[in-house]
């Protein structure tokens, strides 16, 4: 879900109804999820997510609720960099890291801390 709403968030604009954005939510969820699955079966790996299934409700909930836009601004501009290219741009790990000259596990770390921060923020905000 966490990847489905920074997704969501970046990609705001293309939302065709601000007034009524769930069902835009629900899809971009689906398709993170679809996305995620795809990627552990070409891995070989047929193990589904630790994630649970979320219900249509709870998301609701969660997409009323939530002020990514808000909780993104206040993180520095190297997180908000590398956030933008993995979700915004789409690209890979290992897209990022050629475009910012960085070794792949750098930008994993990188990527892997930006989400903890953003998290951490949107705890303390109550979401």
């Amino acid at each position: 879900m966490q990847e489905a709403l920074i997704r969501a968030w970046l990609r705001r604009d293309g939302c065709r109804s601000p007034e009524t954005p769930l069902p835009w939510l629900l899809e971009i969820t689906r398709n993170e999820t679809r996305r995620l699955l795809g990627r552990q079966v070409r891995r070989g790996s047929l193990e589904l997510l630790a994630a649970t299934p979320l219900e249509d409700d709870a998301l609701a909930g969660a997409a009323v609720r939530v002020t990514i836009e808000q909780a993104v601004r206040t993180l520095a501009d190297g997180d908000r960099r590398v956030l933008h290219l993995r979700y915004a741009e789409d690209l890979t790990q290992a897209e990022v890291a050629r475009r910012l000259g960085l070794p792949e596990g750098t930008v994993k770390v990188r990527l892997h801390r930006a989400r903890g921060r953003l998290r951490r923020v949107l705890e303390d905000e109550g979401v």
